[in-house]
């Protein structure tokens, strides 16, 4: 029985990647938007009836292909993150190769950045599952800039007295210990590195950067400056 239970596993495994990689197939050709249950069924040959027992809507196909690109990506992050601390990288440093490795992750999967961090799926809204994995990055950014303020490496930015409320919320709400000129320098940080890399991924630096992999260490290294990393 075990072995019977153990193949019927490994069936369902295979048909769940099959699906999800003509889903992804599809969101190169089409875009998430018209992702459809139907088309996928017929492109493998499987009867609809067939695919919903694996993903009941087509909101759950999505679903599962946005966990698992913030999982690949996230994981790139720690990667990079680990590494760069294992060899014994400032904290700036580390900071740009985790969005170094970012973006290199976002050009080889073009299609699946732009399902998580391009335009909102029409009719499609995130479940609470999605929460953990898109929070993988950040959380290395974060962990790197923490790790800094515990060790002195950290400069404190200008903070507005009419943001210190709004920074003390967002503080308690995901970045616990940082001191609220930090967390609002890393939010608006966090913005413009997602933008750094859409504009190149969506072609809004075609004719304006031509170096793209000097300009973009340069800019993330000023995102690093603005958060309070020192250059040492």
């Amino acid at each position: 029985m075990n072995t019977v239970r153990g193949a019927r596993e490994r069936a369902r495994l295979e048909v769940t990647a099959a699906i999800k990689d003509e889903a992804r197939r599809r969101l190169a050709a089409e875009g998430a938007a018209k992702l459809s249950l139907r088309a996928v069924a017929r492109e493998l040959g499987m009867v609809s009836s067939a695919l919903y027992r694996y993903f009941p809507s087509r909101d759950d196909l999505l679903t599962a292909l946005i966990i698992d690109a913030y999982d690949s990506v996230g994981a790139a992050a720690e990667t990079a993150g680990a590494a760069s601390l294992a060899a014994g990288a400032a904290p700036r440093a580390r900071w740009i190769a985790v969005c170094e490795a970012v973006r290199a992750w976002a050009l080889a999967h073009p299609h699946e950045y732009a399902l998580i961090y391009g335009s909102p799926v029409p009719g499609y809204s995130a479940p609470v599952d999605t929460i953990g994995p898109a929070s993988r990055v950040a959380n290395v950014l974060i962990g790197i800039v923490r790790s800094a303020c515990e060790g002195r490496g950290l400069s404190l930015p200008p903070l507005p007295p009419a943001l210190r409320s709004e920074a003390d919320r967002m503080t308690a709400d995901f970045a616990e210990g940082l001191p609220p000129e930090v967390t609002a320098a890393l939010v608006a940080a966090w913005a413009q590195f997602v933008g750094l890399i859409s504009f190149e991924l969506f072609g809004q630096f075609n004719r304006v950067v031509e170096e793209r992999d000097v300009f973009f260490a340069h800019a993330v290294g000023r995102l690093a400056h603005e958060v309070g990393l020192h250059a040492a």
